[in-house]
């Protein structure tokens, strides 16, 4: 795997990847139910009027794109440890960092969201334009980076340190 890649890929701890494809299994095993729900509420009649039928597609709608949510990351995802780059961010780093004019210090995880659950720590996605800013910087360096809004914000790499779980 090159850096560039290793840098993009999206890291899961054993812990979050077991979650989640527990999850992708109940939500496949889940699907006949669906479908006799689906099949039942039809059944009760005049389908632009059956509220109950509407419901249950539009909850299936919304499984189905969870499931193949689940499919591409768990597809893509890499297990275990990130590369172990003390003092770089990165996918996998717990992140110190400090905003240019504030006193405190902020600390992060550069992760998926799914990590969220089992991180502990607020986290940001490697693709968000803070995640792709810090991505390479080393401790001291101050990058740019703008927000959604349009503005333009500095951050300086105070600590990164590998995510532990």
């Amino acid at each position: 795997m090159s850096s560039t890649d290793a840098a993009n890929a999206t890291w899961l701890t054993r812990e979050a990847h077991d979650r989640l494809s527990k999850e992708l299994e109940e939500l496949v095993a889940n699907r006949p139910v669906m479908a006799k729900e689906i099949n039942d509420r039809r059944e009760e009649g005049d389908l632009r009027e059956n509220g109950g039928y509407q419901a249950a597609r539009e909850e299936q709608g919304k499984q189905e794109a969870r499931i193949a949510q689940l499919q591409a990351l768990l597809r893509e995802a890499k297990v275990g440890e990130p590369p172990v780059s003390d003092g770089v961010a990165g996918p996998g780093m717990i992140v110190t960092v400090r905003f240019d004019g504030d006193d405190e210090d902020e600390r992060f995880l550069i992760g998926s969201r799914e990590e969220a659950e089992t991180a502990g720590v607020e986290v940001y996605s490697a693709a968000s334009p803070l995640g792709k800013a810090l991505t390479g910087a080393r401790e001291g360096d101050t990058v740019e980076y703008e927000t959604p809004t349009g503005r333009t914000m500095k951050v300086t790499l105070v600590s990164a340190k590998p995510f532990t779980g």
